[in-house]
């Protein structure tokens, strides 16, 4: 296990979905001994409804999604342990619920309201002390998503992913809330070959190490 810098305390792992952030979030919370906050997709009560009807349960969604981060990051604030969160309350604001807006999928005073929430607690938190980014084609999200054979994805499209990665990379290169990792998640298998997951974890110890000593 290796030692981590006393003052990180929360690591974030951002991208689209079937990038491998539950994956990635569980091995180097094994491998650093850190906590792991894991996105509420299995007892989200409102995912599979979504998926079947977009514009009827995406306000509703987005703001359990909110709330739920929210909450992990309070846990954060007051706890005394590194944490490593699977997805960013950031990304809801600035990928997802923009996109279900600009597709007719969300209403302008549901996206309004919404913004409107997320401003308010965003000024209450810090952003992550590092965020690693898991880029990766839709091809990837492709295969990830289908070999994990979870049912309410199955009637996701490629053109939604597509709008996703768009709005995702456009996100990244103006990041600037925080330091900031990127990983090409499209050649690399850190799941099944150790060789992988050890290149990551020498990048991430490197991010660790050199920002914050």
């Amino acid at each position: 296990m290796k030692q981590t810098p006393p003052n990180v305390k929360h690591v974030a792992i951002a991208g689209n979905i079937g990038a491998g952030k539950t994956t990635l979030c569980t091995q180097l919370g094994k491998h650093f001994g850190w906590d792991v906050h894991y996105e509420s997709t299995d007892n989200n009560p409102y995912l599979s409804d979504f998926y079947n009807d977009m514009k009827r349960w995406s306000f509703n969604l987005q703001i359990y999604f909110l709330n739920n981060r929210y909450r992990q990051i309070l846990d954060i604030h007051k706890g005394d342990v590194t944490v490593i969160q699977d997805r960013t309350i950031y990304e809801d604001a600035n990928i997802f619920a923009p996109n279900l807006h600009d597709m007719g999928l969300m209403t302008t005073r549901d996206f309004d309201n919404y913004t409107d929430l997320f401003n308010l607690m965003t000024s209450q938190i810090s952003p992550p002390d590092l965020l690693i980014y898991l880029k990766a084609d839709i091809s990837t999200l492709v295969s990830h998503i289908q070999s994990r054979g979870r049912e309410y994805e199955g009637s996701i499209s490629l053109d939604y992913l597509k709008r996703l990665n768009e709005r995702y990379d456009a996100w990244i290169e103006t990041y600037d809330a925080g330091n900031l990792l990127v990983i090409d998640a499209n050649n690399i298998d850190f799941k099944n070959r150790p060789e992988d997951l050890g290149m990551v974890v020498n990048l991430v110890q490197g991010e660790l190490h050199g920002l914050f000593q």
